[in-house]
């Protein structure tokens, strides 16, 4: 077990840090189809392993000098993300209060399935879309909630729901919205981690398990940083569509397996 978490932090991490969707999306339902912890653990660790890798990631583009980071749009859609964040840790700890752990998995996994499904759809088609180009920061806030709530609730950091955003609202390229993701997922995590840690709304954990993942997140981020690198636009969005094909079956796997429980 201990070696199977680190290779998928490993490689979620690499997936994450080429295409800017962080990892998480692929660590959760990857962790929650092996039913190895509560749905409330599962999060926390996925949460603290995008975290890590992102900050890897991050501060490196930043102190190379290679950051593609518009921190103009980038901050404040990160704020709002970090609000929004703490708005959807709230409703998953309200709705674990209300119902059953496998009533809130299935929840997660539907929640995740369809916005994969939707992403892939937008990717496949986002040469005949016509995009925007925000730069109202009262606009860039509310987008950022929107995508902090969601990602905080589904716990998966961010992910494709970012990238589309970025594509849509805000005309960025693959790449621009890569390291653009990637920022707003390190506020947003950094907050959301803060948050849990001030509420003592820690779920129960294994320490060897958070360090071998947290390992695995960083190392993932270094690999996937030099690949990002050497490949164009075209094979990061090839290699996005399909972990978002992977990500949408295991989400609905994890639904059947939550409901026959």
């Amino acid at each position: 077990m201990m070696v199977f978490l680190l290779l998928v932090s490993f490689f979620a991490s690499v997936g994450g840090a080429i295409c800017g969707i962080g990892g998480g999306v692929i660590i959760k339902p990857a962790l929650d189809a092996l039913n190895i912890a509560s749905v409330s653990t599962i999060s926390f660790l996925s949460g603290c392993t995008v975290l890590s890798m992102s900050c890897y990631s991050v501060g490196k583009a930043l102190a190379a000098k290679e950051s593609l980071v518009d921190f103009k749009t980038g901050t404040p859609l990160a704020l709002g993300g970090a609000v929004g964040g703490i708005v959807g840790k709230s409703l998953f700890s309200a709705l674990t209060a209300m119902f059953s752990q496998q009533s809130v998995g299935i929840c997660q996994s539907l929640c995740l399935a369809a916005l994969t499904l939707m992403t892939i759809c937008y990717t496949l088609n986002q040469r005949r879309i016509h995009t925007h180009h925000i730069t109202n920061p009262v606009v860039c806030v509310l987008v950022g909630l929107v995508l902090g709530i969601l990602s905080s609730f589904l716990g998966i950091g961010g992910g494709p729901i970012n990238l589309v955003v970025l594509y849509y609202f805000f005309s960025m390229s693959t790449k621009v919205a890569a390291q653009n993701s990637l920022y707003i997922i390190l506020i947003s995590q950094i907050t959301s981690l803060g948050t849990t840690l001030l509420t003592g709304a820690v779920p129960p954990f294994q320490w060897s398990w958070l360090i071998l993942m947290v390992v695995g997140g960083i190392s993932g981020g270094m690999v996937g940083r030099k690949i990002n690198k050497r490949i164009d636009d075209r094979q990061v969005e090839r290699l996005f569509i399909g972990l978002m094909v992977i990500i949408t079956l295991i989400s609905l796997y994890n639904a059947w397996r939550f409901w026959a429980a």
